[in-house]
C-alpha cells in the first residue's frame, strides 16, 4: 500500500466512484477543490490525452498551455505510473467508440 493511501483518501476515491452524471461531478469539484486545482487537474488529462494520441512536446504546449515541465511530468506518469491515465483515457475512448456506433 502506498503511504498516501489511508482512510481519507479512500473515502475520496469512493465519493468519486459515486459520481453518476457530469453534473453531480461538476458540484463536487466546486465543493472540494479550488476552480484553479480543478483546472490544473483537467489540463493533466487533455495532456495525456495528447500524448495518447501521439502528439509532440510542443503541439500540446501550444493547445494547453501546460509548461513542458507538466507535459513531461505527466509523460512520467502515463509512461512509467499506475497505469490511471491509461485507464481512464481507454474507458473515455470506448465510450466514445460505443456512443458513435449507437448514433451511426
Amino acid at each position: 500500500m502506498s503511504h498516501w493511501h489511508n482512510e481519507s483518501t479512500d473515502l475520496l476515491c469512493d465519493a468519486l466512484l459515486r459520481l453518476k452524471t457530469r453534473e453531480e461531478a461538476y458540484a463536487f469539484l466546486d465543493d472540494v477543490a479550488t476552480v484553479k486545482e480543478t483546472l490544473d487537474l483537467a489540463q493533466r488529462l487533455l495532456v495525456a490525452r495528447l500524448l495518447d494520441e501521439g502528439e509532440g512536446y510542443q503541439s500540446i504546449r501550444e493547445a494547453t498551455g501546460a509548461s513542458t515541465a507538466t507535459i513531461s511530468r505527466v509523460n512520467k506518469c502515463y509512461e512509467y505510473g499506475s497505469g490511471g491515465y491509461r485507464t481512464v483515457l481507454d474507458r473515455l475512448k470506448n465510450d466514445s467508440d460505443r456512443n458513435k456506433e449507437k448514433k451511426g
